[in-house]
């Protein structure tokens, strides 16, 4: 494990994105304060909330079950051949050229050059340390087998001005020399070398805001002319000062050519004895993107906490695992910075939280996404098999696709991470199709639209119409709006003369999105509306809401055992309130056999006319009084 060192004095950010106003914005969207201008908590209202660990952690279980199952489909094929081997020769298991307990010296070079062949230089020469040994787990500084040097470099002007820094490893059998040319004193096979670049290149992005009314901006000037001069996209090279040298314990008889993935592409084969080199593994996975910090001309010298550590096989498959990203390659650039964001969260989560807290955190993560799956299936099951609408408001259907256009324009104009944009697109989809199920959709070829494409007709279902539940819905919304309009326009108003946006579209959609974050949770009350005036509760999806309930639930617990925004608790006990009083209407409107229910039929009328049918059934029949397929669904 690497060894952390913070760097504090440094203003860093996520992944090196930053506004044009100072702040830094991470490809998700959201925007961090940087150091010396911090935005108004009025302003952060506006930004998207980062997730907390548990919904970080579920995230990565998922991404973890995709990469398996596509590393898995591209393992179904053989393995790629040695092309020095003959055809249907067989392959002969291979040994590791560094025995255990084998001596070793360690040369450390830092340099410009990515090959690195100027060995007389001692001023490349960063580390030398004689006699290690291989696989020993007990020396050491403090008995692990690990050692650490440090160092501060001057700094190249070439480094400067955004140029590379190399670190070139070479692990030598004790008496030998890593430079070719000393006849004598350099032999191949006892020669163990590695590469890496030390600095990473990350992506700064200006976002230019302003108030739309007065023009005026609370903007950086510095990054202002910085924004003109270099653009929207700005790489910048970052630093960061704490590097592990791993030399993996392993002493497996790999074969050629059936190494799996991704750990062929560290096993280095030599190509006349068939042997393999000791792996060299350049350890950064605990080293948080929040450390980095920009090499620019304020820096004097860049300081380097070099270690040398041994690890094991299975922990070595762990980190080769988590960096393997050969599955993804389809995905752009940014889906990487954000999976690096993701990490982060996990990995200060493993550093920072209690361990009982963490695995319970876990457990609780996978039980809240089966209950996601099971809400989703019942919610999907239930408006599929629905034949009537009586006592469902679909005014509430119609302004949820409302809801999901605005969140998919709002998190695409924000450039948020690809993952987020796809589970989005998906609902919108499903809501989409659950207006084809509580309305007619009707394509009109005869009024076509511009005289070309063909105009589509939206009526409203004959068991919609013809029962009270229309009227209900039009009422409840009537009385919504008298609440809604106001806040709407407050917000609106404060939105456009406090907050600084991009322009007229990000202003729209931002204003809109806040405001549904904010009041959402309005618009599920006409549902609640239209059962106290049908005095029922049987045509609701209850399986549905009761997953889609615990999930709130469990939101709950997390929402106060970890370190959450007041806005995101808020929002979790106003779900818990609404789903509460669902609880109170079906207790209050507990079924009576002598009630007339809502397709105005009572079980006393069905015990009459149906004498020869046992009372229970009666009774069961009056309970709903509906179709088959509806009674599984609810």
């Amino acid at each position: 494990m690497a060894t952390q060192e913070s760097g504090a004095t440094k203003a860093t950010v996520s992944n090196g994105e930053v506004s044009s106003n100072g702040t830094a914005a991470t490809t998700d969207g959201q925007t961090v304060q940087t150091a010396g201008n911090a935005q108004d908590p009025q302003q952060q209202q506006q930004q998207q909330q980062p997730p907390n660990a548990w919904q970080v952690i579920k995230g990565v279980l998922f991404r973890i079950f995709i990469i398996w199952a596509i590393s898995s489909w591209f393992r179904r094929g053989p393995s790629t051949p040695d092309p020095s081997t003959p055809a249907g020769a067989p392959r002969v298991p291979s040994r590791n050229l560094f025995p255990k307990d084998t001596l070793m010296d360690l040369y450390v070079y830092v340099s410009q050059e990515e090959v690195f062949s100027d060995f007389n230089n001692t001023d490349a020469l960063f580390w030398f340390h004689r006699d290690l040994v291989y696989g020993d787990w007990t020396t050491g500084e403090d008995g692990d087998g690990c050692y650490q040097h440090y160092k501060e470099m001057d700094i190249p002007e070439k480094i400067q001005q955004n140029g590379s820094l190399y670190i070139h490893i070479y692990f030598t059998k004790s008496g030998f020399h890593p430079d070719p040319k000393r006849k004598g004193q350099y032999r191949r096979l006892a020669t163990v070398h590695a590469t890496r670049m030390l600095n990473k290149y990350k992506r700064r992005k200006f976002l230019k805001t302003k108030n739309l009314l007065t023009g005026e901006t609370e903007a950086d000037p510095e990054m202002i002319k910085r924004a003109e001069s270099h653009g929207p996209v700005e790489i910048i090279s970052h630093w960061h000062p704490n590097l592990t040298i791993n030399m993996v314990d392993d002493h497996t008889a790999w074969v050629k050519g059936s190494v799996p993935p991704p750990l062929d592409q560290y096993v280095k084969f030599d190509a006349v004895s068939g042997d393999y080199y000791p792996i060299v593994y350049f350890n950064d996975y605990w080293n948080l993107q929040k450390d980095y910090y920009p090499i620019n001309e304020t820096l004097k010298s860049l300081p380097l906490r070099l270690s040398y550590c041994p690890l094991s096989l299975w922990r070595w498959q762990l980190y080769a695992a988590q960096n393997a990203r050969s599955p993804w390659n389809f995905l752009p650039e940014d889906t990487y910075e954000q999976s690096d964001e993701d990490q982060d969260s996990v990995k200060v989560a493993l550093l920072e939280t209690n361990p009982y807290l963490l695995g319970l955190t876990i457990v609780v993560s996978i039980v809240h996404s089966i209950f996601e799956f099971l809400a989703f299936k019942n919610d999907i099951q239930f408006w599929n098999s629905r034949q009537s609408l009586e006592g469902l408001s679909v005014r509430s259907i119609i302004f949820g696709v409302f809801q999901s256009l605005v969140v998919l324009l709002y998190i695409l104009d924000n450039e948020t991470n690809f993952v987020v944009q796809v589970s989005v697109f998906i609902g919108l989809l499903i809501d989409l199709w659950k207006i084809t199920k509580v309305m007619d959709v009707k394509l009109d070829r005869e009024n076509k639209f511009a005289g070309v494409f063909p105009r589509l007709v939206f009526k409203d279902k004959s068991t919609y119409v013809e029962s009270s539940t229309k009227i209900y819905d039009d009422m409840a919304f009537k009385y919504l709006s008298w609440l809604l309009y106001p806040l709407f326009g407050c917000y609106a108003v404060y939105s456009l003369l406090y907050v600084e946006h991009k322009g007229w579209y990000s202003w729209v959609l931002s204003m809109l999105y806040g405001f549904l974050l904010t009041f959402g949770f309005i618009t599920m009350t006409p549902q609640l509306f239209i059962n106290y005036k049908m005095k029922s509760v049987a045509h609701l999806p209850w399986r549905m809401l009761t997953y889609k309930a615990l999930n709130t639930f469990i939101d709950d617990l997390f929402a106060f055992v970890i370190k959450m925004p007041m806005m995101y608790r808020i929002g979790c006990l106003r779900d818990d309130v609404v789903f509460f009083i669902y609880l109170y209407q079906r207790w209050i409107y507990r079924v009576d056999p002598n009630r007339v229910n809502e397709f105005g039929t009572s079980g006393v009328d069905h015990a009459q006319n149906n004498t020869a049918a046992p009372a229970p059934d009666a009774a069961s029949a009056a309970i709903t009084d509906k179709p088959e397929g509806e009674k599984k669904n609810d």
